[in-house]
């Protein structure tokens, strides 16, 4: 079987896909959140774009972001377990809410914010749930503090496999799931317009250069970023050097100072050493003379 060369959950082929075709993006969301399509009166994507000076940053993300109903919801792709998901989605969640208030508005105004997260791993312990809704909740009574936080994960890896009873959900995910042609063939087959929309749009952007002109691009802001880095590293290595180098002189010139200085009192400690060695032969001399004079005292003392 052909694998894939560019699965769903690639975030770059994703991103394009959507934001090409926001009404296949709309029907994802619809399908995902389980809302009536037919119900969805306002939708905008408000970062269709992606921003040159966002390229080559380490954690860029490459999430769509929109306005539905009044609601703001963020839908992102992620591919691999780093063990901090979900306190980066809450943070995302965090972000995107304190966004929709302008200065001076009441918090009542507030945005009810929805963060849709599409996982290729598994983040939750239940083996078959791969679905789950996370809101805020009094934790005896589950009162909801408020409806304006929703965070929603889907984790691939705990998909069933396919059947024709499957949900509109449930093939949306299986499509992210796919991993070779025959998948995402078998999945067109269930005759869901929508799905077999989104499989044309996406062979149609994989025979043209778009997402290779953004692969390339990425990856030359990410060069360019990292030779940046590793240009301002070797300067700030060259400073610190420069540093240690004048640090190092003036540390042999003290410790030269010091030898002198060693070598100064090492002369008058031998100058010191003579002295006491002349002193000591002096005193010995005295003393001799001292017992001579003794003697002599001795010798007229008996004559007398």
């Amino acid at each position: 079987m052909a694998k894939l060369k560019y699965k769903l959950t690639n975030d770059k082929l994703f991103r394009i896909l959507f934001t090409k075709h926001p009404e296949l993006l709309k029907k994802l969301v619809s399908a995902l959140l389980d809302i009536d399509y037919e119900s969805i009166e306002q939708f905008v994507i408000t970062n269709p774009e992606i921003l040159p000076a966002e390229l080559g940053r380490k954690f860029c993300r490459l999430d769509i972001n929109m306005i539905m109903n009044g609601q703001v919801i963020d839908i992102e792709v992620q591919v691999r377990d780093e063990g901090n998901y979900p306190e980066r989605s809450l943070y995302y969640w965090a972000k995107e809410f304190s966004s929709g208030l302008a200065e001076r508005e009441d918090y009542a105004l507030l945005p009810r914010t929805i963060i849709i997260s599409i996982l290729n791993f598994i983040q939750f312990s239940d083996p078959k749930r791969f679905h789950s809704e996370f809101q805020i909740l009094e934790v005896t009574s589950k009162e909801p503090l408020t409806d304006k936080m929703v965070l929603h994960y889907f984790e691939l890896k705990k998909l069933p496999p396919l059947t024709s009873a499957d949900s509109g959900r449930e093939l949306w995910l299986k499509l992210f799931k796919a991993e070779t042609e025959e998948d995402m063939s078998e999945i067109e087959e269930m005759g869901v317009s929508a799905i077999s929309e989104t499989v044309g749009a996406y062979r149609r952007i994989l025979s043209s250069r778009e997402l290779r002109n953004l692969e390339k691009a990425m990856h030359k802001a990410e060069h360019d970023e990292a030779q940046a880095i590793a240009n301002a590293n070797r300067k700030r290595d060259e400073l610190w050097q420069g540093v240690i180098d004048e640090k190092n002189a003036e540390l042999a010139e003290q410790t030269a100072a010091l030898s002198e200085k060693d070598a100064a009192l090492s002369e008058k400690d031998d100058a010191l050493s003579e002295k006491d060695v002349a002193l000591a032969e002096q005193a010995v001399a005295l003393s001799a003379q001292a017992a001579e004079i003794a003697e002599l005292k001795a010798k007229l003392e008996s004559q007398q």
